[in-house]
């Protein structure tokens, strides 16, 4: 498969496919890279039978088509505009229940506005998995749930070696995700919905979902609950209620939500942009020269924003603010109600560090 340009946009992946198409290259019926992974996709499915047509997935006797190998789970009424182009099929008069169509959208548009590795990651990253020792990652099947562009599995597997990587996601994400991977052969593409994977139980090894299921139309702690039968051991960051900080904290996200509640609804993505400065320039700049300034004095925990961000680049502020701003369904959680998990698993970890808050479950 031909390298491409990680950095490209929503227009240059379809311009990509137009000109392969052009040389005769019929993407959407390319099997050949799961060709040596059926083995793998019966154990995820807990199948019987497991086929390769010539443009799509048949596990025991149930279609599902492949594009640009990335395998698509989701109801054909959940279909991203690329993926309905691309199968032919017709936008639908009607809409699913327990579906954000928006928040589909404004993901596809988030990981075209940055497809590529940033550096900030690297930080987050190792906030996030300070709970985890990576060794017991080794020859393990790790499975992404919302992955996005994939920049965590990623930076996880240039740290241990996993046996499996199983990347799910239900935007057009997932193919700038396939494209990242483009040299590994040891992970499975998925277009699926998190609420919906006809996978078996015990599928993965480890599960993580990092800065999703706080976006889904279902109750967050809920969803934690379901994973349950799918893994030993699950990840989860979700966002905080602002518990563990001063009240006037509690106040700012009154004031911010109905401007977020707003800005959601905009979708031109040139707004957006000029938004995402804006928002970098009038409120996190603000906050973190504040802190900066109060920090001799130990006083700079008090500032918002100031200890999430002060490390991060302009450009790592403004993926912060494009994504706090532009997402309709934003659930927050007590580190109390996490605890209440306990009733579910055997043993809930909540990180006393950032990002608030990022807890671990076992079975």
């Amino acid at each position: 498969m031909a390298e491409t340009r990680l950095d490209g946009t929503r227009k240059d992946k379809e311009m990509e496919i137009m000109e392969r198409n052009n040389k005769g290259e019929a993407l959407s019926q390319h099997t050949q890279y799961y060709q040596n992974k059926l083995d793998v996709l019966v154990d995820v499915f807990g199948a019987k039978n497991v086929q390769l047509a010539d443009d799509s997935l048949l596990v025991d006797g149930k279609r599902y088509p492949i594009v640009d190998d990335v395998i698509i789970l989701i109801d054909p009424l959940q279909y991203p505009p690329i993926v309905r182009e691309r199968l032919q099929v017709r936008e639908p008069s009607e809409m699913m229940e327990a579906y954000a169509p928006d928040i589909q959208d404004h993901y596809s548009k988030f990981w075209d506005e940055w497809p590529g590795m940033q550096s900030h990651y690297e930080q987050e990253f190792n906030g996030y998995f300070d709970l985890i020792d990576l060794s017991t990652l080794r020859d393990k099947r790790v499975c992404d749930l919302g992955c996005g562009m994939g920049r965590w599995s990623y930076m996880l597997a240039e740290r241990v070696r996993l046996r499996e990587l199983v990347l799910v996601d239900f935007s057009e994400a997932i193919f700038t995700a396939r494209r990242l991977f483009h040299k590994h052969d040891n992970v499975l593409f998925i277009m699926g919905d998190i609420l919906r994977l006809p996978f078996r139980p015990d599928y993965a090894d480890f599960i993580m979902s990092l800065g999703v299921l706080h976006h889904l139309p279902d109750d967050c702690l809920k969803v934690v609950r379901s994973l349950k039968p799918y893994a030993q051991r699950l990840l989860v960051y979700l966002y905080y209620a602002l518990d563990n900080k001063p009240f006037y904290y509690r106040w700012l996200l009154r004031a911010y939500t109905p401007l977020r509640r707003l800005m959601c609804h905009i979708h031109s993505p040139h707004v957006r942009v000029a938004f995402s400065w804006f928002a970098v320039i009038g409120f996190y700049i603000p906050f973190i020269v504040i802190g900066s300034l109060l920090r001799p004095f130990g006083l700079s925990k008090y500032v918002p924003l100031y200890d999430e961000h002060h490390w991060a680049e302009l450009e790592g502020m403004r993926h912060s603010a494009y994504d706090r701003f532009f997402t309709r369904i934003e659930q927050r959680v007590t580190r109390r109600q996490i605890e209440s998990l306990r009733d579910s698993f055997s043993k809930v970890s909540v990180a006393d560090g950032q990002a608030y808050w990022h807890f671990v479950c076992e079975r």
